[in-house]
């Protein structure tokens, strides 16, 4: 699927996501993470061994939630599929996304089992509410 200007700039920009998979008695597991853009494709890094990435590896099917982080009333909700399961030991992926969140280097640079998942979006819906965040103090 291509993906929306709108919605291609809201992943674009350092947003946390939530990530959602199905573990193995079909209920679901949510992790906060950090994606990459790249085409129509989203990525993200993990280590192998994550629950996560198990998850996945069973059932490719997830969900993905983004909120902006200065505007919470502009969002995200994706459904889609791992497409491909990359070999991320130089951690060309998570050097990039790192970047994006931090403007460093990803700093736990153990190589072994070193994955990125790359995500072929199924569905996406974009909404902007038009509210302000002003929460009571």
């Amino acid at each position: 699927m291509s993906l929306e200007t709108n919605v291609r700039e809201l992943l674009s920009r350092p947003n946390f996501a939530h990530l959602a998979t199905l573990m193995p008695d079909g209920s679901p597991n949510v992790t906060p993470v950090w994606i990459g853009v790249q085409g129509d494709r989203i990525l993200i890094g993990s280590g192998e061994s994550s629950l996560k990435i198990r998850n996945l590896r069973r059932d490719p099917r997830l969900a993905l939630s983004v909120v902006d982080f200065h505007d919470p009333y502009e969002e995200v909700q994706i459904r889609g599929h791992v497409v491909e399961f990359r070999d991320d030991s130089k951690f060309e992926v998570m050097d990039e996304i790192s970047h994006k969140y931090t403007g460093k280097e990803f700093p736990f640079r153990n190589p072994a089992g070193r994955v990125a998942l790359i995500i072929e979006v199924d569905k996406a819906r974009y909404t902007k509410l038009p509210f302000e965040h002003t929460p009571a103090a």
